[in-house]
């Protein structure tokens, strides 16, 4: 290409005077044009006075000036672009010369050098020297492109981090549930290996790629974990033919499972067979000590251990007499384990007991949009570790996508309970017979 004019071309000069040819052929509206350059600009490692001063450009052109045929050229001068932008003159040179070394924009010299330009009747330019936009309409369909393949990389990495999240999420609740409940398996290995597998999590900038190989890693491992979570419940009785390498293996990492988990009676053996919780708590079955000759069911003053400010006299299914129930905080933590995690986080890492949790219920309260005065009402007619229960399924469901309305939901519940019609304990056991189904 033969260049004119006084500038010393550069390949990024010539490259932009070819873009500027043939986008003088093209009719591309200019507010397509500056949008789409708008949505690649970073990764075209445009800043943000490169963007400015290519805006206060494209503000000095008209219409027709972008029609097919014609070439948007700007001649503004210097000073009118330092008072339009802010811009002292190095700093504008300098935006001015990445803009067109990254073929955004051309230059259409003059013999002497200088800026002008002058239109007919009709506003159309006749005559211009000066900065030529022209490229812009020329790589409009190129910026659309580019822009709309990385929307489709974006949500594929939402989307690998979301699968990312939910592998996570279902191994930390497999791990939790198994070492709570004493299941069989090498629980203490797979929750140091889980560990160092959180450490791979990758940062927000990673490419597709990575995203691809670190979702492939959880869900590999998420299903070594299932399976070893499924293979507790089928392990075969102890007998006496035990060999001393198995008899090594029970020793280390496995603890025996009691079958003796049904809900379905009022037997005070607990649901979760222990826990690393302390001072676990069970709702409505706290045995109440009575002095000799007081009738039974006449409440003493003697504290409920581990009861802290918070009442523990739970009645989680509102009928006129209290029944006993094995719901208890760490079933809940289990049976919500989006609320367990986020909960955690708040009180770092860890809820002694259920004060711990009512504040943790308290804070995660306005994130899902339940007001102060439904969460009030909801302590006032449920009793506080029953509303913080509540709230705890409320962040869950949710998280899952079954409820659209939180603050809604809540008052539902509230009036069934004020009905007498409220059964929480029910929805726990079938959240966990749900998680221990998957």
């Amino acid at each position: 290409m033969t260049h004119t004019g006084w500038r010393k071309p550069t390949p990024g000069l010539l490259i932009a005077e070819m873009h500027a040819e043939a986008g003088e052929q093209l009719a591309i509206p200019k507010s397509q044009a500056v949008a789409a350059i708008k949505r690649v600009a970073a990764s075209l490692g445009l800043r943000t006075g490169d963007i400015v001063v290519l805006d206060t450009l494209c503000a000095f052109t008209q219409a027709q000036d972008w029609e097919a045929g014609r070439r948007p050229i700007v001649w503004a001068s210097n000073a009118y672009l330092e008072e339009k932008t802010g811009l002292v003159l190095r700093s504008l040179q300098r935006h001015v010369r990445r803009l067109c070394e990254a073929g955004i924009i051309a230059m259409k010299d003059s013999p002497n050098g200088k800026r002008y330009g002058r239109r007919d009747d009709d506003g159309y330019i006749v005559q211009a020297y000066g900065f030529d936009l022209a490229p812009l309409a020329a790589r409009a369909e190129e910026f659309e492109g580019l822009n709309a393949q990385q929307i489709q990389e974006r949500e594929a990495c939402a989307a690998l981090r979301s699968q990312i999240t939910i592998s996570r999420r279902v191994i930390r609740a497999k791990i939790e549930k198994a070492r709570e409940s004493q299941l069989r398996g090498p629980w203490r290995h797979l929750e140091a290996e889980f560990a160092e597998l959180l450490q791979s999590l990758p940062g927000r900038s990673v490419a597709l790629d990575t995203l691809n190989y670190v979702s492939d890693l959880f869900a590999t491992f998420k299903e070594r974990v299932e399976e070893a979570f499924t293979a507790a419940f089928d392990w075969p009785e102890q007998s006496d033919a035990q060999t001393p390498s198995q008899e090594l293996e029970t020793s280390a990492d496995v603890v025996p499972f009691t079958s003796n988990m049904s809900p379905k009676d009022d037997s005070p053996d607990t649901h979760i067979l222990t826990t690393n919780e302390l001072n676990p708590v069970k709702s409505n079955c706290f045995e109440k000590k009575h002095a000799a000759g007081t009738a039974p069911g006449t409440p003493t003053d003697e504290p409920v251990e581990g009861a802290g400010d918070v009442d523990l006299d739970i009645n989680w299914s509102t009928h006129t007499r209290k029944r006993k129930s094995d719901v208890d905080m760490p079933m809940i933590m289990i049976a919500c384990p989006q609320f367990a995690e986020m909960a955690r986080s708040m009180e770092n890492g860890y809820l002694k007991d259920w004060n711990d949790f009512h504040r943790a219920a308290g804070k995660i309260r306005p994130m899902i949009g339940i007001s102060e005065d439904a969460w009030g009402v909801a302590n006032k007619v449920l009793s506080p570790p029953v509303a913080a229960a509540v709230v705890a399924l409320i962040y869950d469901k949710q998280s899952e996508g079954q409820i659209q309305s939180p603050g809604g939901y809540l008052r539902a519940l509230v009036e069934r309970a004020q009905a007498g019609e409220l059964h929480l304990d029910r929805t726990f056991f079938g959240r966990l017979s749900e998680a221990r189904a998957e």
